[in-house]
Formats: C-alpha cells, sequence, structure tokens
C-alpha cells in the first residue's frame, strides 16, 4: 500500500470482473485527465494532468451510489507533463494535505486528503531537492476545462452524458435533454462553494477554468491563503500580477469560467433546444460551420442570462446566510446586508482588523453591564490592529463606529430572542434575555473558527518537516488536528478570554495550541506564496 501511495507501483489489472452495473469493465489501469483551458483569462490551448494521476474509482462501502476518484498527486510522469518531471515539491503537498483539510472543516466543499509521503530517495530539481506525494480522493477529479478541448462533438457527447448521469447524477428521463441543466447544476455548486470562500476569507490564487470543478469542489490547492487583515483587493498568489483572482474578484472569476462552459457546450445544447431531445451518437457529423454557430448563438442567447442570475442569487443567499451565521443571528431579515454585514467588513478593512480574530471574538459578545464594559470589548478588538497599522488607524474614529455598530447588533440579537431553539431544536418560547445571549455565544462559537490555517502556520510546520522529519511529522500532525476541529477552544481560550488571563497556568501543549491560533508575526500578515509545485 505505501508502494502505491508514493508512486512506486502501479493497481491495474487486465482481467477485472464486469458486473450488471458495470459491463464496460473488463480491466482498469492509472489514468489521468486530459483537458484545455483559461490561464489567467488567456487561452491556453491544450492542458492536463501533468503530476495527477488517478488508480482507482470505488464506491463508498455503505452509499454504493457514491463512487470516489483516488488520485495521487506527484507520483511521477503522465501523458501530458510535457517537459516536467510529473512531481511535487514537500512544500506544495504539505500545503494542500493540510488546506484541503482545513476547508472541509469549515463545511466549504472540497477533494479531502487521505495521504502525505515523503520520497526521500526521489530527487525534484526547483529551487533546490524535496520531493513528496499526496493522495486525494473527491467524487469526480472533472474540471471544466475537460470541455474547452478541439471541437470533436461525439466525444463532447460522450463525456457530457457523463457527467450528467454517472458525476452529477441529474435527475432526468432517458432522452431528455441534459446540457441545459448541467451548466445549470454545475453553475448551482460552483456558487455555493465560492460564497463559502467569500464568507471564510479564504482566497484561491489561481482560478483558471481547468482549476474548477465540474461538481462545485474546491480543487488544487496552491498559493492559496485565509485572509489575515482584512483587504478586498489583497492578492494571495505574487505571480498574479493584475490581481486578476484577488478576493474580491473570485465570484466574478468562477463566473468566468461558467461562461467557458456554456460557450463550450452551448452547439449541444442548441442542437437539443431544436430538437426538444437529447442529442444521439454522430448529432453534428453532418452539421455546416453555419448550423454550429447556429446552435451556439441560440443556446448562448437563452441561457446566459439565466445562468448569472442563478449564481448571483444562490452566491448572494448562500454567502448571506453564512455571514449571519458567523454572527449567531437566527432569522434572515433585509436590512441585515446593509446594517451588520457590509459595515462589519467596511469597518474591519478601515481599522485594519484581523478577518478571523475578529469574527471569534464578536462570537462572545454579550450586552454591556456598563459603558465601561463596552469599552473594554471594544478595545479588545482593536487590539488585533498591527503596531504599524496603528499610525494609519484613527482609533478615536474607530471606537466611534464600533459603538455604534454593536449597539445596533445588540438590538439585532434582542429581537431574535422570540426565535431562539433549546437542545431538541424546538422553539423555546420562554428564553430569558441573558440565555438568549448564551445561546447565541454557544452556536457564534461553532462557525467562527479559533485556528485558522495561516500561512505562518504553514511556513512553520514545512520547515520543521524539512529539518527534522520525524519530529516534523509530530508537529504536522498536531496542526492537522487543529485544522480538523478548528472551532474547539484550543489553547485554553476560555482562560484568555477571562480577565486575569495571562496563560501562566497553561501546560506546554496548550501554550503551543494558543501560539498556533495567533495572529502571527508582521512580517507574514497577507505572505504570498507562487503557482510553483
Amino acid at each position: 500500500m505505501i508502494d502505491v501511495l508514493g508512486g512506486r507501483a502501479v493497481l491495474m489489472s487486465q482481467d477485472y470482473p464486469k458486473s450488471e452495473s458495470r459491463p464496460e469493465r473488463g480491466g482498469f489501469a492509472p489514468w489521468s485527465h486530459r483537458y484545455s483551458g483559461h490561464q489567467f483569462g488567456t487561452w491556453a490551448g491544450q492542458l492536463g494532468d501533468g503530476r495527477a494521476v488517478s488508480i482507482l474509482a470505488t464506491s463508498h462501502p455503505s452509499k454504493s451510489n457514491d463512487v470516489y476518484e483516488l488520485q495521487l498527486k506527484g507520483a511521477g510522469r503522465t501523458p501530458y507533463s510535457r517537459s516536467a518531471d510529473g512531481l511535487a515539491v514537500l512544500r506544495s503537498s504539505i500545503r494542500e494535505y493540510l488546506g484541503s483539510e482545513a476547508i472541509a472543516a469549515l463545511g466549504i466543499p472540497t477533494t479531502r486528503s487521505l495521504s502525505l509521503i515523503s520520497l526521500s530517495s526521489v530527487e525534484v530539481r526547483r529551487e533546490r531537492m524535496e520531493t513528496a506525494c499526496v493522495f486525494t480522493h473527491g467524487h469526480s477529479m472533472a474540471f471544466f476545462g475537460g470541455g474547452q478541448q478541439k471541437p470533436h462533438w461525439e466525444s463532447l457527447r460522450i463525456l457530457g452524458e457523463w457527467v450528467s448521469k454517472k458525476v452529477l447524477r441529474l435527475d432526468l428521463q432517458e432522452g431528455q435533454p441534459w446540457g441545459k441543466e448541467l451548466v445549470l447544476e454545475v453553475t448551482r455548486r460552483n456558487a455555493k462553494m465560492v460564497a463559502g470562500w467569500q464568507a471564510y476569507g479564504w482566497m484561491h490564487g489561481v482560478m483558471n477554468t481547468d482549476n474548477v470543478s465540474i461538481l462545485g469542489l474546491t480543487v488544487d490547492y496552491g498559493p492559496f491563503a485565509f485572509m489575515d487583515v482584512f483587504d478586498p483587493a489583497h492578492i494571495c498568489n505574487h505571480t498574479d500580477d493584475g490581481g486578476r483572482y484577488a478576493y474580491k474578484y473570485q465570484p466574478t472569476m468562477i463566473m468566468f469560467a461558467l461562461r467557458a462552459l456554456l460557450n463550450s457546450l452551448a452547439p449541444l445544447i442548441g442542437a437539443e433546444m431544436e430538437s426538444g431531445k437529447a442529442v444521439s451518437s454522430d448529432w453534428a457529423s453532418s452539421a455546416s460551420n453555419e448550423k454550429i454557430d447556429e446552435w451556439r448563438q441560440h443556446a448562448t442567447s437563452a441561457i446566459k442570462d439565466e445562468m448569472e442570475t442563478v449564481f448571483q442569487e444562490i452566491c448572494s443567499t448562500e454567502n448571506g446566510a453564512l455571514m449571519r451565521k458567523r454572527l449567531g443571528l437566527r432569522r434572515s431579515l433585509p436590512t441585515d446586508e446593509s446594517r451588520f454585514i457590509q459595515p462589519l467588513l467596511t469597518m474591519m478593512d478601515n481599522h485594519r482588523l484581523d478577518f478571523h480574530r475578529t469574527f471569534r471574538l464578536l462570537s462572545f459578545f454579550k450586552p454591556p453591564s456598563s459603558d465601561n464594559d463596552n469599552a473594554k470589548f471594544i478595545q479588545q478588538l482593536l487590539d488585533n490592529v498591527s503596531p504599524i497599522d496603528r499610525q494609519m488607524v484613527n482609533m478615536d474614529s474607530a471606537r466611534k463606529e464600533w459603538d455604534e455598530w454593536l449597539a445596533r447588533f445588540k438590538g439585532r440579537i434582542e429581537e431574535d430572542q422570540m426565535f431562539c431553539k433549546d437542545d431538541a431544536g424546538n422553539v423555546a418560547s420562554a428564553v430569558s434575555l441573558d440565555d438568549a445571549y448564551e445561546l447565541r455565544v454557544k452556536e457564534a462559537k461553532k462557525t467562527n473558527p479559533r485556528f485558522v490555517l495561516r500561512q505562518w502556520v504553514l511556513e512553520e510546520i514545512i520547515k520543521r518537516v524539512e529539518s527534522d522529519p520525524e519530529k516534523g511529522k509530530r508537529q504536522l500532525a498536531k496542526v492537522m488536528h487543529m485544522a480538523c476541529s478548528p472551532f474547539e477552544a484550543w489553547g485554553a481560550e476560555w482562560e484568555e478570554m477571562s480577565e486575569d488571563g495571562n496563560g501562566e497556568g497553561l501546560s506546554v501543549e496548550e501554550k503551543e495550541e494558543r501560539r498556533y491560533c495567533d495572529i502571527g508575526e508582521g512580517s507574514m500578515l497577507g505572505f504570498q506564496c507562487s503557482c510553483s509545485s
């Protein structure tokens, strides 16, 4: 098994048994995906999995309809490696190994990590010599670029039918058109995914069309980063000179990928709209270029606006729901966006506040018993401003803005009192205001991470694993545990939040946990990585 996961042995068979459900079987071997796509907005032609090898597709033990594609990244050359070696460096493998699990723990759709193996005897020549192989899985590793191949209409039909039936499992009758439904379902899934990215301040860094998943999964963990000091224009990839994939543009870039998908499928969708049924074998073999263009234009004009509306509505609704959840609000009110969410983000931006620390602190907010208590809470929030940034922030103005926002927030929480639910999920009509605040704190802490996989944590773990693999493995396991349980009160958080909390009675492990939950050194705030693997 270690040899398979490390890319030294191959799972394959020429005589794999057929079955009623899989009559096409009769052998299997590893495969890599071929696709084309746009990179940084420019058509790049044929690409493909240069270092990713899928070794098996298998059903979930208790859910036979759930099929997972198991994939190695960094196991060696593939038919699409071109002049590269197909290997992965240790740092990028650690980043994907930890990053995908951190995203999963936040409830954002993603591929998952299964293992990480260091191949110390294999040399990978980049800036220095290092190597590793990470094992991932997802329901499918199909990307948007699969439909952006050079036109081969019959292959497009076969691929599209497989995606609609086997991957997306669309509820369609035999012979029913599937092209439009495929595009809209992919739109829904990716709108929900990117809404989660925005709500949790996560940046992908390189959202080329070949890095966007048909299933709406977060894939290809390259120069990703969690937000530190909130900056809507932050760029986490230092090779993205123009800021194409900046945090604030991520929904726009997903929309760009969806338009590319629609453009690829438009001739097929147009043919289905004309006939009223699914296209059949060799559906375009006798069609002229003029007819193909006619189908494309008809489908694009008929679907484009609907697709964009679906995306915007789902992305906005999902993001709003997540932001209200992070604030511990139980109901959705039309004014929440303008009265609370946008003003909060504006204050974080203007006052140079840490995105995640601010939300976590707001989880503990209760009605102040005095003006002094309110001032103390506001000071806790503003203590997150770094010494360098303090020179740019008008603290008096910041305190005034926070005081006004918290006063509105207090009233909004009190409006929710009658909608509190007990532990059984029943509406508790007799809940006191104090109990309502306690319930809000409890719920908010479950959605605002105490631990965030920040850039400084990743850089430190990578260096430790590189310098001392045995000791580094234990620290890697600890960070993985924290990343998988980000809402826990790591580092005795209750002691830190108390008035006399000084950390003197903490164990060595608790002190280390608290350090990992810190914002980190100022030099690492907004740290950028590159696309290098």
